[in-house]
């Protein structure tokens, strides 16, 4: 098995081992350079890399001849790459179905999806899937963890906890991204490695997700509108005309539409479904995706933009710190098995994040910079949903959270809000 030197542990390697716990096989997915192959190693008691250069021909062949030979190995058995060959998924889910076995498969590989036309079984039953998304700060070691967002759900009286990250520190991050490889770099060439997943995504990886060649230039212009466009719920029709107006270049929304789909299939972007609650009001809800890439590097590198831009930008700053806390919201919400939502009605009143777990119990989120009259102001909107929420029909927010950059200390105010700063925040 490979020795990881240093491997830092993710959140993902406890929801790995629980899911190889109630099913045969587990399909990892995620953007390419998140880890997932990685992560599948920790846990592996063998693996077979389908893309090895001296044994990827004989693979191939293999998968076509007699599949069974390549799924003989110690159990957890890790297939990477298993997409090269998609004949491998039925060969497994037969296995698993003879095995009578848990835990048996993990399956890893580029995020580029299978050729679906091969496979002939759904696996429902026998497989289960879990999502990777790049490091939260927590899992790259810049968050001190001393604030758990699952233990804010028993709603303590009293919460303590210190962020060391200042805002020059904080620009940096948002623009380095979440990618393991960069953390520990010096910090010049772990900027690099967010501009070079960039443009991977921009010549190759979006033709590779739908088999259609895409000119770069227009690529680049939609990724750029994009990332003007985070945490909002922009139409594709609007997402155009923003393309046309600022570059210059004509677009039409069922172009802008195959993009977004073809990203999507990557997990380059990740949108927020919208949460609806009970209300108390005839408010109508708006149910239209909020748009998020799913790392704020990926934005920032189509914007062309470094740390110190963000600085002198704190309107992008704070849209791009959005990004920063809907993923790591997006991770720690896994652990417990939830989901983030985001809410928006007709009245105009918005909440940045939901944090909605199976069992019912949800907490409200509102992302902000940093800043008094900014903390201020989101305690205001997360007092005026609550109120609107009809508690007679569902529970009650198990808590009300300002989740911010800049601020050195976790608190809990008066009116029972808590202000947490990004930079102490775990699972």
């Amino acid at each position: 098995m490979p020795i990881i030197k240093n491997y830092r542990k993710r959140i993902a390697d406890d929801i790995l081992k629980r899911k190889l716990e109630g099913k045969g096989a587990v399909l990892i997915e995620g953007p390419k350079w998140c880890g997932k192959t990685t992560t599948a190693e920790q846990i592996a008691a063998s693996v077979l890399y389908m893309d090895e250069p001296e044994t990827k021909a004989q693979n191939i062949a293999m998968a076509e001849l007699n599949p069974k030979r390549l799924l003989k190995g110690d159990t957890p058995r890790v297939i990477d790459e298993w997409q090269l060959a998609p004949k491998l998924w039925d060969a497994i889910r037969f296995e698993v179905d003879h095995r009578g076995e848990l835990g048996q498969f993990v399956l890893t590989g580029s995020a580029v999806p299978a050729d679906t036309k091969e496979i002939t079984h759904s696996g429902t039953g026998r497989f289960t899937w879990l999502t990777m998304r790049p490091m939260s700060l927590y899992e790259s070691g810049e968050s001190t963890g001393e604030i758990s967002l699952k233990e804010l759900f028993t709603t303590p009286e009293t919460i303590d906890g210190e962020s060391h990250i200042n805002l020059d520190r904080l620009a940096f991050l948002v623009c380095r991204g979440g990618w393991p490889q960069s953390v520990g770099m010096q910090d010049e060439i772990a900027l690099d490695q967010a501009i070079d997943y960039y443009d991977a995504v921009v010549h190759l990886d979006i033709n590779r997700a739908d088999n259609v060649n895409k000119n770069p230039e227009r690529v680049k212009r939609f990724m750029r509108s994009y990332a003007r466009n985070q945490g909002s719920q922009t139409a594709n029709t609007v997402l155009a005309n923003d393309i046309s107006a600022n570059d210059g270049a004509t677009i039409d929304d069922e172009t802008v539409a195959s993009y977004v789909n073809a990203l999507k299939k990557i997990f380059v972007i990740e949108d927020m479904p919208a949460w609806n609650p009970n209300l108390r009001s005839k408010a109508a809800i708006r149910s239209s995706d909020t748009r998020y890439y799913i790392d704020p590097s990926i934005a920032a590198a189509a914007l062309g933009i470094g740390p110190q831009d963000l600085i002198a930008d704190l309107k992008t700053f704070g849209f791009l710190f959005e990004t920063l806390c809907v993923r790591d919201l997006r991770v720690f919400a896994d652990a417990m098995n939830g989901s983030v939502y985001h809410y928006r009605d007709k009245d105009g009143l918005e909440c940045d994040a939901v944090v909605h777990l199976r069992n019912g119990a949800y907490g409200l989120v509102e992302i902000k910079l940093g800043g008094d009259s900014l903390i201020e102001e989101g305690a205001k909107t997360l007092t005026a949903l609550a109120k609107k929420i009809d508690t007679d029909k569902m529970n009650a927010p198990a808590f009300s959270m300002v989740l911010v950059g800049i601020g050195n200390y976790a608190y809990r105010r008066k009116d029972g809000i808590y202000v947490v700063p990004i930079g102490c925040l775990r699972d």
